[in-house]
């Protein structure tokens, strides 16, 4: 049963000394490469202390006074040089890598040599993170605060890619929480921001030359109905100059052949069919592509591209190039034409046309071209490309013997647009693949980066479909609520942070048990950071059961947070009673427990889920049938899959009997991509009382619902319970 909850929750923070030794527990995250408190005076910061910095580092140094202004009351004086108590200077032998560092403290003052910019930047953070959590925050704090003990750190990142996206397309969020979102990166030394501003929903990048792309396709509606928005091009100025002090290189996403709906809205002869659309309000996978077969639309493509080169300085272009469908190329005269002038036979390969004419295109200019697996999986592509894959870290295998390089922002480790857990009252969230717990983003497969690798690091997603299942999650414009901010915090945090120690940590300094020591005291900066956040769940210590009887030894995983229980299976509240020792009860059911912060942010409750270890061969456990669920005469019983059908191939779906007098008969099976069909199957009756279903999905829609309705009803009665489970063979 223990190893079952092990996968439900939350690890034990243990205070184990490893890989540090004794007094010197460092308190970093993402963990530096070396740190070591030398035990000397600690270091006071007053209104007094001067910051000095070579005039290439007067940025950062700038951006440290306005960082402890707010905190402290000061305005540290700035200067050029090295005559100072803080001071930054450039120093590629004491910092050979690029983002490197070394940090000195003791009681003289702070000195930082760094490799560059960044580099300097984040010896800041690291000393920031040596301050109370209070530093981090805008309200004057006692003078008697402001001290840093005296230590050692010496730094570089094990991978140069360590990165975020997100999803601007699908939702709009506004210029200051997406410097927010920069700021929040920054401080645990993330340094990729893609910008997911294009898809089928929105446009959201300003253009000189396409003006209708911003007029048309960034709302959607109308009237008091209509929602959107766009970024102007002195935003992405504003946008990239403030991410480039804090280390941060904004990288944009120009998506197609795909996702460019919100673009054919506003030119419709951008696509094969030349037909009018509206910007969609709900969520769906447009089938209208990018003309390829079109020069007119390459050359729109060609000025968009060449547009938004002019606005970011990136060394990367994302072109995106996900889930395209060929179905409008294939009966498209003009795509067809191309196809022969190329002597290709079958569609798909112009998407490799296409990336490799963008790749020459931006070759040309200085710039790489990225985008998601699929760049390097349609087609041939001659100029090496970076893809981001999405779906199993293993496959990036197969893009490095082609010559390209590659970004491990899987689905199964990296999407956190899909909850932390299966507990009920998670918010609204994406459910095509199962919950990614804190310890799964802490375990990506992510091999330490070297000059000869060719994965270059790893990448957060956030995708923002959620808000166009309906309009729930959006926000209330005349009630100036940031309902949306709120929800993207709380599926970003803590696990970015979790994501940051991956990227910027070498494997062999990772440990998650002392990742989780470092942890429990950031929740407080988050904090004072205005940053919300999902509160974990309690720690179990131990489980033991004695006399028929059950006793929990629980710990808080947030420094400071309050333990609130119940013992007759109700929900725990604020005011429940405070944990203060072991809770014996006669039923595991019976205990629920929450992590409390403040009186209104706390935790989902601990629950001990029921134990289907026995089955684990029969894959998820995806629906339970009980007598009330039961019909007399044979009827559709339909329930939801999504996540259990997690991509194509052969799958079978097991039916478990458990109690009862009565059988539960079963008839034909029909698979649901929303509502349309895409699999049957009959049922296979066993010898031990199961039954089983075989199908095979073929077009599989990531974001899309599935589900499975059989034809069931009581054999004689309805005095029958059991468990249903899926297995993708």
């Amino acid at each position: 049963m223990l190893a079952v909850l092990a996968l439900c929750i939350p690890a034990l923070p243990v205070f184990a000394a490893t890989p540090d030794e004794g007094k010197d527990l460092c308190p970093v995250v993402p963990r530096p490469l070396q740190y070591k408190q030398t035990g000397g005076a600690p270091f006071h910061l007053t209104a007094k202390t001067t910051i000095a910095a070579d005039e290439a580092l007067r940025p950062q140094a700038e951006w440290l006074s306005e960082a402890l202004a707010a905190p402290t009351g000061w305005d540290l004086a700035v200067r050029t040089g090295t005559k100072g108590q803080i001071v930054l200077t450039i120093d590629t032998l004491a910092a050979p890598k690029p983002e490197s560092y070394q940090l000195h403290v003791d009681r003289k003052g702070v000195t930082v040599k760094a490799h560059d910019a960044a580099g300097a930047f984040y010896a800041l953070q690291t000393l920031l993170q040596s301050l109370p959590a209070q530093v981090h925050g805008t309200q004057r704090c006692a003078n008697d605060l402001w001290q840093i003990p005296a230590f050692e750190a010496s730094d570089a990142p094990a991978h140069p890619w360590r990165g975020l996206m997100l999803d601007a397309a699908r939702y709009y969020y506004d210029k200051a929480f997406i410097k927010k979102c920069i700021d929040m990166m920054a401080m645990y030394k993330l340094n990729k921001f893609q910008f997911h501003f294009i898809d089928d929903c929105g446009w959201r990048l300003e253009s000189k030359k396409y003006p209708r792309l911003t007029e048309v396709g960034a709302w959607a509606g109308s009237n008091e109905q209509r929602t959107g928005g766009f970024y102007t091009q002195n935003d992405i100025r504003e946008i990239v100059a403030y991410a480039s002090v804090r280390g941060v290189e904004v990288i944009p996403e120009i998506e197609f052949p795909a996702h460019v709906l919100s673009a054919i809205v506003a030119y419709p002869w951008l696509s094969c069919t030349g037909v009018q659309h509206q910007v969609p309000e709900q969520h769906f996978i447009s089938r209208d592509l990018l003309c390829p077969g079109n020069p007119k639309a390459m050359q729109f493509l060609r000025d968009i591209l060449e547009e938004t080169i002019e606005l970011f300085p990136s060394k990367y272009i994302n072109i995106g190039g996900d889930e395209a469908v060929y179905t409008r190329w294939e009966q498209c005269p003009k795509c067809r034409a191309l196809m022969q002038r190329e002597g290709f036979t079958k569609a798909s390969e112009l998407q490799g046309w296409i990336t490799n004419q963008v790749a020459l295109w931006m070759q040309e200019k200085g710039r790489t071209v990225m985008g998601w697996e699929e760049i390097v999986m349609r087609g041939k592509v001659a100029t090496p490309v970076v893809a981001v894959m999405w779906h199993e870290p293993k496959d990036t295998a197969e893009v490095v013997k082609e010559g390209h390089q590659a970004v491990i922002a899987s689905c199964y480790y990296n999407y956190f647009d899909f909850p932390e857990s299966s507990t009920p009252g998670e918010p609204q969230h994406a459910r095509w693949c199962p919950p990614i717990s804190l310890s799964k983003v802490y375990a990506t497969p992510l091999s330490d980066y070297s000059p000869a690798s060719s994965i270059l690091g790893v990448q957060a997603c956030l995708w923002s479909d959620q808000f166009i299942h309906g309009r729930a999650l959006q926000e209330l414009a005349v009630l100036n609520e940031n309902r949306s901010e709120q929800y993207v915090e709380y599926f970003v945090y803590p696990r970015l942070i979790a994501l940051a120690e991956v990227g910027w940590t070498p494997a062999r300094l990772r440990h998650y048990d002392d990742f989780l020591r470092r942890l429990a005291p950031q929740y407080a900066r988050l904090d004072a950071k205005g940053c919300n956040y999902r509160v974990p769940e309690p720690a179990i210590i131990s489980l033991e059961e004695k006399g028929g009887r059950f006793t929990y030894t629980l710990a808080p995983t947030v420094e400071g947070a309050d333990i609130r229980y119940t013992t007759d299976g109700t929900y725990p509240t604020v005011h429940s009673p405070r944990y203060t020792g072991p809770v014996t009860v006669d039923r595991k059911s019976d205990f629920l427990a929450i992590q409390v912060v403040t009186p209104t942010h706390y935790s989902l409750p601990l629950l001990t889920p029921p134990d289907y270890s026995a089955y684990k061969a029969y894959g998820q456990l995806t629906a339970q049938w009980q007598p009330l669920t039961v019909q007399p005469n044979l009827s559709p019983w339909r329930f939801e899959c999504t996540g259990k059908v997690s991509g194509n191939g052969p799958y079978t779906l097991t039916f478990i009997p458990q109690r009862g007098t009565n059988a539960l008969h079963l008839e034909s099976l029909t698979l649901k991509k929303r509502d349309e069909v895409i699999a049957t199957a009959t049922p296979q009756r066993n010898a031990d009382g199961t039954t089983t279903y075989h199908f095979t999905v073929s077009n599989f829609e990531a974001g899309t619902p599935f589900y499975i309705e059989v034809q069931a009803c009581g054999e004689g009665g309805n005095d029958t319970s059991g468990l249903v489970f899926l297995q993708k063979e």
